[in-house]
């Protein structure tokens, strides 16, 4: 499978944020989890739910690129726990036409609050299942499980997360089951009044035996606090090492308040 179609499936998997905000009191401030390939340990307060989405424009060749929108719904289920529904919507292109790509299904459990070296850490277990098609170049195929290890730390006014993760990719009629690890680390700070800014590296090391050379690349862009339940984002991807394109993007991060079915059910304690 090509490093650029692993990688959109992982970011998929891994529900990809923007810079790591540390959680309060109020339930409807915005825990973006976008656009960066990483995510932070936070959760959505329970019984909410934040929606993300944007656009994204990556480079496939001089003067085209392939534009797809990732949709991410998180829905805090309890202090320390999340459910992650995301996918991605593309546009035509060459070789691929418009459609809905896979689906994914995340639960971010955090586990410790400010403890040593691991700061706030958190798992993310995921699948992505085979629900795009692969005739029209919206889905891989394939049924994912994967593993999200998170750490994330407040150095002052900086937020930084690491990850790293594995997945196993499933079996295909193209090819056998293989493997795919990611590391990312992400770094936001504010700059002035309602802006900030995020710039993180990532990459993906070879570990399926294939001997295809690892990919790394550094994802930079300005966010906007529009308000307290509303973030905008935007950006490049510069690559600098393997088969990787360099990209564009823009999106927004809203909280949407309380899903009534839940309001009733769950507390509404964030942390």
């Amino acid at each position: 499978m090509p490093r650029v179609a692993i990688l959109a499936a992982l970011s998929i998997l891994v529900a990809a944020p923007l810079a790591a905000q540390a959680p309060n009191g109020d339930p409807r401030v915005v825990q973006p989890e976008r656009p960066t390939v990483a995510t932070h340990a936070h959760t959505v307060a329970p019984g909410y739910m934040e929606l993300e989405s944007g656009v994204q424009g990556s480079r496939i060749s001089p003067g085209q690129r392939a534009w797809s929108a990732p949709i991410v719904d998180k829905i805090g289920l309890a202090s320390h726990l999340q459910l992650n529904v995301s996918s991605q919507g593309f546009f035509a292109a060459p070789g691929q036409q418009s459609g809905l790509g896979d689906l994914a299904l995340g639960l971010k459990w955090r586990l410790l609050d400010d403890a040593p070296l691991l700061g706030d850490f958190a798992v993310l277990p995921a699948v992505k299942l085979a629900t795009g098609s692969v005739a029209r170049g919206t889905g891989t195929g394939t049924t994912d499980v994967g593993l999200t290890l998170i750490s994330s730390h407040e150095l002052g006014p900086v937020a930084m997360d690491l990850n790293a993760i594995y997945t196993r990719i499933g079996a295909s009629d193209l090819a056998p089951a293989s493997r795919s690890a990611l590391w990312t680390a992400s770094f936001g700070f504010p700059l002035a009044g309602r802006f900030s800014a995020v710039a993180e590296l990532f990459g993906m090391p070879t570990i399926d035996g294939s001997g295809t050379p690892s990919t790394a690349a550094l994802l930079a862009g300005p966010t906007f606090a529009f308000s307290r339940a509303l973030g905008l984002d935007a950006g490049i991807i510069v690559p600098f090492r393997g088969d990787m394109p360099n990209a564009v993007y823009a999106g927004l991060t809203w909280n949407m308040g309380q899903l009534p079915f839940l309001a009733k059910a769950l507390p509404t304690k964030t942390r």
